[in-house]
């Protein structure tokens, strides 16, 4: 299994309730049901306000390395990753457990 962590930090001047960022929020949401091979999907809103804290968070898991090219080359996933540069930047990691 490899575990896909995925940390959104929005843009300066951008907030939570923007139509862009609930759009985005949602579309990420919607992948559970739409990308194959995704073992495990949760997505939220970070609530803690410290400095240092990135604002949304994608916790994922697929089967292999394989699963994990098929789900970031999803049109789904490109889609809402498409929506997110807009107002955001974020950082990954991807590892195996």
């Amino acid at each position: 299994m490899i575990r896909h962590l995925v940390l959104f930090k929005l843009n300066d001047g951008v907030e939570r309730d923007d139509p862009r960022v609930v759009a985005g929020a949602e579309a990420f949401r919607g992948l559970a049901d739409k990308v194959p091979g995704l073992e495990f999907w949760e997505c939220a809103w970070n609530i803690t306000d410290r400095p240092i804290a990135y604002d949304f968070a994608i916790n994922s898991a697929v089967a292999d390395e394989a699963a994990l090219k098929s789900y970031i080359e999803h049109p789904a996933h490109q889609a809402a990753a498409a929506q997110w540069r807009e107002f955001a930047t974020w950082v990954i990691a991807d590892y195996p457990f």
